[in-house]
């Protein structure tokens, strides 16, 4: 794969483009990938999709991948500048960014600074320093049943602790390095780190989190203020999992981006983008052709306020599910078009009796 030596430091980088689009120009998107994972976190599953409309680039940020692992510059803000300095390398003037995790705060650091380069932004599960610490009515449940998972197996983690996603990277990491057993309730939350390459991924993350300026560097205010997150103009679409701690920082932003579309991931945690790919290139999808934009933010009989968006009829864990406001979860069926059957014939019963 070809490499780029930019801001200092050698990145390694990989682009996709349709084939047979001869010089005709195309537009660009640049995946941004999160902490302890690398490229091929895009790679497999989103490049050969996405690169049926746009040029796609990833790059394995500085520590990461194939990258050079320096003893500096781990801040969002030199990571930002990386990824500036390598759009410029590559002769990108402006770019679609899709982004998880810490790397969407690498993506709005560049968007704060460069704003004219960012031809829309799509986030995925993103968490900010100025919000982790903000007091909310809404606790994160699903971290408060998490915690006795870990003390139960001696995992010294606590799940109020604003960078518990951080924490737990490393500590899975270092069972994984000991080749002892991951809790199957903590799998959804770390699974990037229990793949086929699980154990060099391991093995690279805690390498670069013993040096001395990485975590202070990586866990230190991001230098996103809410102020100059709300002069973002171009199109947003946020994505955050119902379980992820990172969806109370969602709950934050819907105040802040008010054209923004904000949707939910049902029953995901904070990599749904390796466990849910379908939904996440269909939001996408939707949201580059402008579909959102096409439907009212606010629905019939709610209060004026905003919300976070999801399709009423939805895949997991391999079947399909239809949900309205009246009832629970319905299903499983078999397919999609059971499911949107089911509940039309739910929506019709429901007029009928008005």
């Amino acid at each position: 794969m070809p490499t780029a030596l930019v801001n200092g430091v050698r990145l390694n980088y990989v682009q996709m483009a349709p084939e047979g689009v001869g010089d005709e120009p195309l537009e660009d998107l640049v995946m941004v990938h999160g902490l302890a994972t690398n490229m091929a976190f895009w790679y497999f599953k989103y490049a050969p999709v996405f690169a049926k409309r746009f040029r796609v680039t990833m790059f394995d940020m500085r520590g990461h991948g194939r990258s050079e692992m320096p003893a500096s510059g781990y801040s969002p803000a030199s990571l930002a500048l990386d990824l500036q300095c390598l759009l410029d390398h590559l002769g990108i003037k402006r770019a679609h960014l899709l982004a998880h995790s810490f790397g969407g705060v690498v993506a709005m650091n560049l968007a704060c600074t460069s704003p004219d380069r960012v031809a829309s932004l799509v986030l995925c599960d993103s968490h900010i320093s100025a919000l982790r610490h903000v007091e909310t009515p809404q606790e994160w449940t699903f971290g408060q049943a998490m915690q006795p998972i870990l003390d139960r197996h001696a995992l010294k983690l606590d799940t109020r602790d604003p960078y518990f996603g951080y924490k737990l990277l490393t500590e899975v990491a270092k069972l994984q390095m000991r080749n002892l057993e991951v809790p199957a309730e903590l799998m959804s939350l770390v699974s990037p780190l229990m793949g086929k390459h699980g154990n060099r991924t391991a093995a690279q993350w805690i390498k670069l989190m013993a040096q001395d300026n990485v975590e202070p560097e990586m866990m230190g205010d991001d230098g996103l203020s809410l102020a100059a997150l709300r002069k973002f103009r171009f199109p947003i679409l946020a994505m955050y999992g119902d379980n992820s701690q990172a969806r109370l920082t969602g709950g934050e932003l819907l105040e802040v981006w008010p054209h923004a579309e904000f949707r939910r991931v049902r029953d995901a945690g904070h990599f749904f983008p390796t466990s849910k790919p379908e939904e996440v290139i269909s939001g996408c999808e939707r949201f580059w052709c402008g579909e959102f934009d096409k439907h009212s933010k606010q629905r019939t009989g709610e209060e004026a306020r905003r919300y976070f968006r999801s399709d009423r009829v939805y895949q997991s864990e391999g079947a399909w599910y239809c949900f309205t406001r009246e009832q629970a979860r319905v299903g499983p069926f078999a397919g999609s078009a059971e499911a949107h059957e089911h509940l039309a014939r739910f929506v019709s019963s429901m007029m009928a009796a008005l």
